[in-house]
């Protein structure tokens, strides 16, 4: 099976400032999350990576050139609605700090699945088309490069935070457990019986192990072999 890599955008000026951004636009890497994509570039220098796909906003075309940067080879590299952020509507551009006193706040924080932002989407729709299209890349990517390829997808937090719960077979309530920071990376391949997870939330590590990935057989009662 193909290997995805989940790749976080790193921090913004939003993200500094403590306001939800959402798909407004101009909302780019700050120093600090510029700093933290070049070593996300690194760690991912030592993979060959097939395709880099990128939300279309810039915090995530910025940290996927990044990454690019980095590549001795030459990644195709499509832009992806998909994979954009969620639509938070009327909650866009306010600050968390604001937010937090709205009585949807503690919806948001304990059933996702029964939000709709006001003026914007469900986050069941979020994660639904973002799931779907990291399915078809994924499947694409193996069709035409093989089980071994390695691609990434450059994203927002919510945005893998829904595909990891989708591939860990978590319900979208319980996805606010999982963390994804900055320029972290998460890593998952789609198997024929069941996703795998196979890193989430990681910010250091050496990843030269994904140059010769091979594909995974089904995990033996007791647990599987392991990467180290």
């Amino acid at each position: 099976m193909a290997t995805v890599i989940l790749v976080r955008h790193g921090r913004t000026t939003a993200n500094a400032s403590g306001v939800l951004a959402g798909r407004t636009p101009g909302v780019e890497l700050d120093d600090v999350g510029r700093a933290q994509a070049e070593r996300t570039g690194e760690r991912l220098a030592a993979v060959p990576l097939v395709a880099v796909v990128s939300s279309p906003l810039e915090r995530c075309r910025q940290t996927a050139q990044l990454i690019l940067d980095r590549q001795e080879g030459s990644p195709v590299t499509p832009v992806d609605d998909g994979i954009t952020e969620c639509d938070y509507g009327d909650w866009q551009g306010r600050t968390l700090k604001e937010l937090s006193t709205e009585p949807l706040w503690a919806t948001v924080q304990g059933q996702p699945s029964a939000v709709t932002f006001p003026g914007g989407e469900s986050m069941a729709t979020m994660q639904s088309r973002a799931v779907a299209a990291i399915r078809r890349h994924d499947a694409a990517v193996e069709a035409e490069h093989g089980p071994g390829a390695v691609w990434v997808a450059v994203s927002h937090g919510d945005i893998i935070k829904s595909v990891l719960a989708d591939a860990l077979g978590m319900h979208l309530d319980l996805f606010q457990r999982i963390a994804v920071g900055p320029a972290s990376v998460s890593i998952v391949r789609y198997g024929t019986a069941r996703p795998e997870v196979v890193a989430s939330n990681t910010d250091s590590g050496d990843l030269s192990w994904l140059r010769a990935a091979e594909p995974a057989a089904d995990a033996a009662v007791g647990g599987g072999a392991g990467h180290a």
